[in-house]
């Protein structure tokens, strides 16, 4: 999650046209960049009526959750296409991803914690701090298939935050092992570590330094640890999401798609001041889903996301 604008956008557009002056346009692809898309790889808008978008995550049906975190609000856009909030007030929640048991797990920035919803809204506080010291902000999250944690904790001052707010610690990655309390440091040499997600089998974790502008894979161990650290590509990332082939996409200025080896396949152009996040749903997941500033947008996909 990056340092989102101030000010806060109260109108309502649902599918309306994009605005004047901020059309989408396709940006030409390599033939490995043109067999991802099911048409022309430009956003579609779904909505303009946010303050800042953030944290998709899909669940077991295809619906898509994400955050308007300066409203306080988690919404959710159904495998339907209708747009409806399912909490508020919901902590300036950021990140989102769904554990096993169906929990949305999430970044709840205002009180620095880390939270599990359940599906009727009810909260559970997984984590409080680290090693007795208030977090920075939790950011962004994933949930490995033994049902580990992972986040990352940057800094980013909020005006919402109490003035008691202590100041930033170090800016660490976290792992929050199965049915713990209390998280450990797992990765403590990036510059402000943003965005993260690791492949479905659990064994490899691809995390972005956003103020480094590099992006890192790593081996993950039995223990939840981050072994053979190595530079996937050099640009950092907001949030970040893979598709079924291990292609990574990054998001910040539009979205860049990478092939596991590192290789640029696509760069969509998104009209919007910043790409926050991505993420792939619908009853198929191949509904590719991006929160980019005020707005949200679409793009039908011919490869599938990863739950």
């Amino acid at each position: 999650m990056y340092s989102y604008p101030k000010k806060l956008l109260v109108c309502v557009a649902l599918a309306l046209p994009l605005a004047a002056g901020a059309q989408a346009t396709a940006t030409p692809l390599s033939e490995a960049g043109r067999a991802l898309f099911a048409s022309a790889p430009v956003p579609q808008l779904v909505a303009r009526q946010f303050a800042f978008t953030e944290g998709p995550a899909v669940d077991r049906q295809g619906n898509i959750f994400f955050t308007d975190q300066p409203n306080d609000k988690i919404w959710k856009y159904g495998t339907d296409g209708r747009l409806s909030v399912f909490l508020s007030p919901a902590g300036r929640a950021n990140g989102l991803y769904f554990d096993k048991k169906g929990r949305l797990i999430a970044c709840a920035d205002g009180p620095g914690q880390l939270w599990a919803i359940g599906p009727a809204g009810q909260v559970q506080v997984l984590v409080t701090d680290a090693a007795g010291r208030r977090l920075n902000g939790p950011n962004d999250v994933w949930v490995s298939p033994a049902n580990g944690v992972y986040f990352t904790d940057p800094y980013y001052k909020r005006d919402y935050w109490d003035a008691a707010r202590p100041a930033p610690i170090e800016q660490y990655v976290y792992y929050l092992a199965p049915g713990g309390t209390q998280p450990v440091v797992v990765e403590k040499t990036l510059q402000k570590p943003n965005g993260l997600i690791g492949s479905p089998d659990g064994k490899l974790l691809y995390v972005a330094d956003i103020e480094g502008n590099k992006t890192y894979r790593y081996r993950l161990g039995s223990k939840g640890e981050l072994l053979d650290k190595q530079l996937f590509v050099a640009q950092g990332s907001d949030g970040m999401t893979l598709d079924e082939r291990g292609n990574v996409y990054l998001t910040g200025q539009g979205v860049t798609i990478y092939s596991p080896a590192g290789e640029r396949l696509a760069h969509l152009d998104v009209p919007a001041a910043w790409t926050a996040n991505i993420c792939f749903g619908g009853r198929d997941m191949r509904t590719l889903f991006i929160t980019a500033s005020e707005a949200v947008f679409t793009v039908p996909m011919l490869v599938r996301g990863i739950r």
